[in-house]
């Protein structure tokens, strides 16, 4: 794919250089020959046909973050400090019963 765009640069670039070297083509020519046959269509083109790589990349750093989050959710306290109720106590969350309002 890279190939042909390069090819088709280097024949808008002559394209170019041969309308600004002409005794009747102008700079002004020049630049919109480049513009209008090269660098606009190429880079439509190389937009659309970068649309599946784009879209690959997208999922893959869709199902990471979705593992990342599932990992997260296994290992709630991942961050190896001893949670607030227990931090003072030395005793293990199961070991303290939790606390209910009396009906």
């Amino acid at each position: 794919m890279y190939l042909v765009a390069i090819a088709w640069m280097y024949v808008v670039l002559m394209m170019s250089v041969a309308e600004a070297a002409s005794p009747s083509g102008s700079l002004l020519g020049a630049f919109i020959t480049l513009l209008l046959y090269g660098l606009l269509p190429l880079g439509i083109v190389l937009y659309i046909m970068g649309t599946p790589g784009r879209r690959r990349a997208r999922l893959a750093r869709e199902a990471r973050q979705a593992t990342e989050e599932s990992a997260a959710s296994v290992h709630p306290d991942a961050g190896g400090h001893a949670s607030a109720g227990v931090a003072g106590q030395g005793a293990s969350p199961a070991a303290d019963p939790p606390v209910r309002k009396e009906p």
